[in-house]
């Protein structure tokens, strides 16, 4: 594994506050209907893709998850100004802003979205494994999924096929307690859900997800393992979030006591108190790095702002093949 170095950890100190601040911007302006439809934050999560991007190499892995998708592609490289626009709906939008909040896409730094639909991502990573393959590419892929995700029938199949054909995929189960409003408690007999690569004698194991190099080593051990070609792997990282499952939820199912219990567990600070107990980094050091990360959130939400929506008949060119469909209208 590549080694974690003082750079390391203010690199992560960085992008975790930026990914932090980024959504916190997004969850202001949802207020204020800039943004629009749902949102799904990924605040107490930011270790777990901190610690996973030190272990892959980006210039040839995947990655490939569920709605919660906002960080990732800009931690994969994707210009975090072309993500705000697309949640704005805006043409200089990753997907010119016909994707938004769930459908975040890059092709150039394989970063495969963003799906709306629980678990149906799954299938599809195994899938892009098979493709590297069987073109014989030496990349891995990362699928992550949810808790809840973890009980559709799809997982079952891909794990099956993932296992029988030895494809170079790291399952990536981010288990924060709850689908939805529904605890991970009462969707099975049993809360281990990283025993559910046993069924398929995968290599399987939980790991500390609000811990960055502890990610890291899992995830390095997991992705070399699929680069020798010998088959994936199942990781349970065991996390939270500190918001709700949307912008709509109320969150009713956990008690103001349990959220603030687990913000002392806080990644960011974590992080933080790592860099200054091994004397990385003074106070003023930190002061800089917030003001550049305060700075490029102001430089994105002007970017979006500023942006031009996007033409109407782009919805029926990425839509109808047939350039003179007979059922488009110009009342429209």
């Amino acid at each position: 594994m590549k080694k974690i170095t003082k750079k390391t950890y203010l690199d992560w100190y960085e992008n975790m506050l930026f990914w932090r601040k980024f959504e916190d911007k997004l969850a202001q302006v949802y207020i204020n209907q800039k943004v629009r439809g749902f949102l799904h934050l990924y605040n107490g999560q930011e270790a777990v893709l901190a610690g996973a991007l030190h272990a892959m190499d980006l210039t040839k892995d995947r990655m490939i998850t569920a709605y919660r998708n906002h960080v990732q592609p800009i931690g994969m490289g994707v210009d975090p100004k072309k993500v705000m626009a697309e949640l704005y709906g805006k043409a200089t939008g990753t997907s010119q802003g016909l994707g938004g909040s769930m459908h975040i896409f890059s092709k150039e730094h394989r970063f495969y979205g963003g799906h709306g639909i629980v678990g149906g991502q799954i299938p599809l990573g195994a899938g892009i494994a098979f493709a590297d393959k069987y073109f014989e590419r030496d990349s891995v892929t990362l699928t992550y999924m949810g808790d809840g995700a973890v009980r559709q029938g799809a997982l079952h199949e891909a794990f099956n096929l993932a296992m029988l054909w030895k494809l170079p995929v790291v399952f990536c189960c981010e288990n924060n307690g709850y689908a939805m409003g529904t605890s991970v408690a009462r969707t099975a007999n049993h809360t281990d859900i990283w025993k559910l690569g046993l069924g398929y004698e995968m290599p399987c194991k939980p790991v500390d997800g609000m811990k960055p190099e502890v990610v890291a080593k899992e995830m390095d051990e997991a992705i070399q393992r699929a680069r020798r070609g010998d088959g994936p792997t199942f990781l349970e990282l065991r996390t939270y979030r500190y918001r709700g499952h949307s912008m709509s939820d109320a969150q009713h199912y956990r008690t103001k006591e349990e959220v603030a219990k687990k913000q002392e567990e806080d990644p960011i600070t974590y992080v933080l108190h790592q860099i200054y107990e091994k004397k990385y980094a003074t106070e003023a050091d930190i002061k800089k790095i917030d003001k550049k990360v305060k700075k490029m959130i102001e430089e994105c939400e002007k970017f979006a702002d500023e942006s031009p929506y996007p033409d109407k008949n782009v919805m029926f060119d990425v839509v109808y093949e047939q350039e003179d469909y007979p059922f488009l209208s110009d009342k429209l």
